[in-house]
């Protein structure tokens, strides 16, 4: 493969990760990436008042040691850039906003759920689930691939998991929609930075939706409560934490919105950004069509091009150094994954999609830390069935139009991938 050239680089001055207008074009956010890991990449980011900046770390080496080290960076002071009082944190707090020995009790009420021994039962059900919804979509020609298939496919294994009627779907994509998109005028109902947000202040997200979600969720545990399920409702409400400590409803509230949010959103826009790499880089879709032993290892080089997370954010504990930069017990420190799987030191040739890259330690799931994304093994699943079962069927596909772009610096969407696909 020839290499790739790397983004234009903005000027240092010009770089402004606040401004989310700059993160619709799919091009403004790596050319800051590139600038500030060349520049300056520990670099402090003043934002709008009434938050007071962050440190934005953009090596991969670096977001490493910040993931790593959760007793000089803590996640307790909350994980976006909203920064949040002690009363909004006891409120909203998921196992996100944990460390620690409660982090690890509510982590292992679903532990088991994710891990190989479950992920691997599902196999034949993701296969069945895939061909329907592939018979659905690709005998349109034309299509949204995002509405057809990449958000479709998750919220059926989502609905799978939580025993909920498949009728219930677009309640759920919606709710992740307006939730994860509270900076998107299409999908909030408030604006995060709309004053009218602060009548949303102790929400997830300052989304009004959350309380929708939360109802939702009351009423499968009312149902499940005292049951012998199997579902992930009916183990966080008939399940004892490794700490002793019960679920309180508001601790249920909380976990059952990042299921809902998580278990559609990150997987979503892996697949949509993978599908629109595969329309750009028609030699590596025809390598995987020629050789489908290469998928599985191919699903790390799309997790890595997709950076479905832009970031995760820390607080400091305590005053300590990093990249050279002195930073102060309390200020937010910002890892910025997508940028780390960008970075030349990690990835030769990182602008470059290649499905036979090896190795691949890219940061997409965050690393081996407590906050190691709990269901990595699904999405890993579930991506690499998507396209051994959508690939063998494609004689060619192309764009169909313009691609649009969730407006956020925290999520890095696709709200809408039009493909023109010839099948097999």
């Amino acid at each position: 493969m020839a290499e790739s050239a790397p983004v234009e680089p903005l000027p240092l001055d010009d770089v402004d990760l606040t401004d989310l207008d700059r993160f619709t074009d799919g091009l403004q956010p790596w050319r800051m990436f590139h600038t500030l890991r060349h520049l300056d990449p520990v670099h402090w980011q003043p934002e709008a008042a009434p938050n007071s900046g962050f440190w934005a770390v953009t090596r991969h080496r670096d977001v490493v040691a910040v993931d790593r080290d959760a007793d000089t960076f803590t996640s307790t002071r909350f994980v976006n850039l909203e920064e949040v009082d002690d009363d909004q944190i006891a409120k909203r707090a998921s196992i996100l906003e944990l460390d620690g020995i409660r982090h690890r009790a509510l982590r292992g009420l679903l532990q088991r759920q994710f891990g190989h021994g479950v992920v691997s039962r599902y196999t034949d059900f993701l296969r069945g689930l895939t061909a329907r919804t592939l018979d659905a979509a690709l005998p349109l020609g034309t299509f949204d691939f995002v509405t057809h298939v990449a958000a479709d496919f998750p919220i059926n294994v989502l609905a799978r998991l939580l025993d909920v009627p498949p009728e219930d779907n677009r309640r759920l994509i919606d709710w992740g929609n307006r939730i994860i998109g509270n900076t998107d005028p299409d999908y909030a109902d408030v604006l995060l930075e709309s004053p009218d947000s602060e009548r949303y202040r102790d929400l997830p997200f300052r989304s009004p939706a959350a309380t929708e979600v939360f109802a939702y969720g009351r009423e499968l545990a009312r149902r499940r409560r005292g049951g012998s399920g199997d579902d992930l409702v009916s183990r966080l409400v008939n399940g004892t934490p490794r700490d002793g400590v019960p679920l309180s409803e508001q601790d249920f509230d909380n976990y059952f919105l990042l299921l809902v949010v998580a278990g559609n959103e990150t997987t979503r826009h892996a697949i949509s950004h993978t599908m629109l790499a595969l329309t750009r880089h028609p030699d590596q879709l025809d390598r995987l069509r020629e050789d489908p032993a290469l998928i599985p290892g191919a699903v790390e080089e799309f997790l890595r091009w997709a950076s479905p997370v832009y970031h995760f954010r820390r607080t400091a504990t305590r005053d300590t150094e990093l990249g050279g930069k002195h930073i102060r017990r309390g200020e937010k420190v910002v890892m910025w994954y997508a940028s780390g799987n960008r970075d030349e030191t990690a990835f030769p040739d990182p602008y470059a999609f290649d499905v036979t890259r090896t190795p691949n330690d890219h940061l997409t799931f965050g690393r081996s830390s407590p906050h190691l994304c709990l269901g990595n093994l699904l999405a890993r699943t579930e991506i690499r069935v998507m396209f051994e079962e959508l690939i063998p069927r494609l004689a060619d596909v192309r764009l169909g139009g313009p691609v649009r772009r969730v407006r956020s610096n925290f999520v890095n969407g696709i709200k809408e991938l039009p493909v023109t696909v010839t099948l097999r």
